[in-house]
């Protein structure tokens, strides 16, 4: 089935589009003057049968898309008067469209599917939504050339995990990338050379240990060659990013083995909290006694039913954690990510517990507000090109937050926003040093509950398989453990 398209306009505030302006008009040549930017969203529909009657009027209210633009982009149907197109040669026209790489589906599409299942439109196969750019000039500047897009482009998509479309690449969703097959990594023969040959090539960050301990574990113990797939998990698994368990191994300050390692130091400030902590240093969230409630349970857990009262006691569940380098990258994406694997905490405490509602932080540098100028802020101070600026943060990373959190119905509540950049003069009489949050920090926390029963996991029987579950997942999703292992020379 072909795909269609539904477009939807959106008002962008004086405040974005002003932003919007000014960093376009940064990055292009002085003779190109922009006078406006619009911005409208572009769903493409791919559906097992064709979309008509009722069903393709609810799927309209759902994407909030207008009859009129059905199957016609709304930047065809006014001009930059907001009246009819007859005024376009007042302007110069051009439209960019930015949308998410279409290797896989996205959790949009899957987040939007399901509604409409829950809606009775059960044809859809598959729903990915654009962002299309409508770019004003005045009618004397220079016309945009190649260059001029690609620097446009790079502000209004995130490199990692979107692209820009052309009339050619999204019709069926069809893409050129391909499966890479997995091989096997000759331990046996050429020993730990042969892992230190993977590991440069993927970036696996292992240390001289990590190599050395799995080259005896697959050559010596398992008797068997490991696979790149193999390595490329271990790696994540073994990564500072995950090596939690690291604070249980023996602390050693200069050369004397401490008596207790620095879990138990930790675990020890709660010994005189008596009962109330009902989870502590053990799960996904801590856990403090709750209350005795009427709760509505659902009849039957695995199908629409009715809801009968009960009572049971509920716990109080919280937990947080920051996502800071990615949203420094790309902050609405980093932000959502940061969200989305602290709500996947909640939710995997114990048997399962229940988001409620969230508190979200942000510190970053100073933020250089147009129009706004402060006195302790340096126009010469500059940040990686790498990074999005302290003010692109605070806005991508605060939407990105909210969003995700709003797709799971839990709201943000509460927070905090920091802007530090200051300079300092140390006695040696050096020139002043910066401090400022040139990586930001990005903070996400969620208060919820659980059933008193739910409280522990079932502890693993001997025969039960392990396995991993999940959907396909960005290079930096699973290569970010080992990148932030990395040691740089």
């Amino acid at each position: 089935m072909p795909l269609v398209c539904a477009y939807r306009y959106l008002t962008l505030s004086n405040v974005n589009r002003q932003h919007l302006i000014d960093k376009i008009a940064a990055v292009l040549p002085k003779s190109i003057v922009m006078r406006d930017i619009q911005l409208e969203y572009c769903y493409y529909i791919s559906s097992y049968h064709l979309l008509e009657g009722d069903k393709m009027d609810k799927m309209l209210k759902i994407l909030q898309c207008q009859e009129e633009t059905w199957k016609h982009s709304y930047f065809e149907l006014i001009d930059h008067f907001g009246t009819c197109p007859r005024n376009r040669q007042l302007s110069q026209r051009t439209v960019i469209e930015v949308g998410p790489r279409l290797n896989f589906e996205t959790a949009w599409s899957t987040n939007a599917i399901s509604i409409f299942h829950a809606a009775g439109i059960d044809n859809v196969k598959r729903i990915e939504r654009s962002r299309r750019y409508l770019i004003l000039l005045q009618s004397c500047a220079d016309p945009l050339h190649e260059i001029d897009f690609d620097r446009i482009t790079d502000i209004l998509h995130d490199h990692m995990t979107e692209c820009r479309y052309s009339h050619n690449l999204v019709p069926n969703f069809v893409t050129e990338s391909k499966i890479e097959p997995f091989c096997s990594v000759d331990v046996i023969e050429r020993g730990s050379a042969a892992i230190e040959k993977v590991n440069k090539e993927l970036g696996l960050a292992l240390d001289r240990w990590d190599i050395q301990f799995y080259t005896q574990l697959f050559a010596n113990y398992l008797g068997r060659n490991p696979t790149n797939v193999e390595l490329f998990d271990l790696s994540q698994s073994n990564s500072e990013h995950s090596r939690h368990w690291f604070f249980k191994g023996k602390l050693i300050i200069d050369g004397i083995i401490m008596p207790k390692p620095l879990m138990k130091m930790i675990q020890e400030t709660q010994n005189t909290s008596g009962d109330n902590n009902v989870i502590k240093f053990h799960d996904n969230s801590s856990a403090i006694r709750g209350y005795q409630i009427e709760a509505l349970i659902s009849k039957q857990a695995f199908a629409a039913s009715c809801l009968n009262r009960k009572i049971c006691y509920r716990h109080i569940t919280y937990t947080a954690e920051t996502h800071n380098f990615p949203t420094g990258i790309a902050p609405f994406e980093g932000a959502s990510t940061g969200t989305g694997g602290r709500i996947r905490d909640v939710q995997a405490t114990g048997r399962g517990a229940h988001v409620i509602a969230a508190t979200v932080g942000y510190s970053f540098g100073s933020l250089h507000i147009p129009g706004y100028c402060l006195p302790w802020e340096d126009e010469a101070d500059h940040y990686p090109d790498n990074f999005a600026t302290p003010l692109d943060i605070v806005i991508q990373a605060s939407n990105g937050a909210s969003n995700y959190g709003n797709q799971f119905g839990e709201p943000v509540i509460c927070g905090f926003t920091r802007s530090l950049a200051i300079k300092i003069r140390y006695d040696t009489g050096h020139e002043h040093q910066r401090q400022e949050y040139i990586k930001p920090i990005m903070f996400s926390g969620g208060i919820g509950s659980i059933e008193d029963g739910h409280i522990n996991k079932f502890p693993p029987q001997s025969g039960l398989k392990v396995v991993k579950i999940g959907g396909p997942a960005y290079r930096i999703g699973m290569g970010g453990g080992s990148a932030s292992s990395r040691t740089v020379n």
